[in-house]
């Protein structure tokens, strides 16, 4: 079971609104920049190594789960900061937390080599219908966010109506990853809503 919330806040601060977007280049993404690129080249021997060890045990390895899962976290955390989900700073590393928003997976253990085979072999052109929506979201997604900063900046709040289609294409995209990354042995839904089974708080 997948739990993926992000919690709009009632009022947004304009100052903070502004420093971001004059400097969010400086003080998120260059620090977060240079952490997460240490991050994902342990990612990739992670995900090389656990590969292998399904295709052989049939059991994905708890450790390279908790890996992938904080990854998404983490990622979630500042993404959020620069698409103005969120007014409070992205904690640091795998380990940190957000007061607003979260992402968790079930632990699934036992995994199927045959699908993984498959994924590995045909998963990219399973997921081409899935690609061309997400860029097609994720330029809605850039045009709500220069709508919404106006609106913010005026009102100081997030009209709810952009905030859910902005977390709603977000969820959609973390459920590809997830697919990808053999966390659920489902192909995605085409969809960014909350599904039957899934915790969003």
């Amino acid at each position: 079971m997948m739990k993926f919330y992000i919690t709009r806040q009632e009022e947004y601060d304009r100052g903070q609104l502004i420093l971001r977007t004059l400097l969010g280049g400086i003080y998120i993404a260059i620090p977060h920049g240079f952490l997460l690129i240490f991050l994902f080249i342990g990612k990739f021997f992670v995900n090389f190594l656990q590969f292998w060890i399904i295709l052989f045990t049939g059991k994905y390895p708890q450790w390279a789960w908790d890996y992938n899962v904080k990854m998404i976290r983490y990622q979630l955390r500042v993404n959020a900061a620069f698409l103005n989900l969120t007014d409070v700073y992205p904690e640091f590393g795998l380990g940190g937390s957000h007061p607003d928003m979260d992402f968790d997976l079930t632990y699934q253990e036992n995994q199927s080599r045959g699908t993984l085979i498959l994924r590995a072999l045909f998963g990219t052109l399973m997921l081409i219908p899935h690609y061309l929506i997400l860029i097609f979201l994720q330029s809605a997604a850039s045009s709500i966010g220069i709508a919404a900063f106006w609106i913010i900046l005026f009102t100081g709040k997030y009209p709810e109506t952009l905030f859910n289609l902005v977390s709603h294409w977000y969820r959609w995209q973390v459920r590809v990853q997830c697919w990808t990354e053999f966390l659920t042995p489902d192909y995605p839904k085409f969809t960014g809503e909350v599904l039957d089974g899934e915790n969003q708080d």
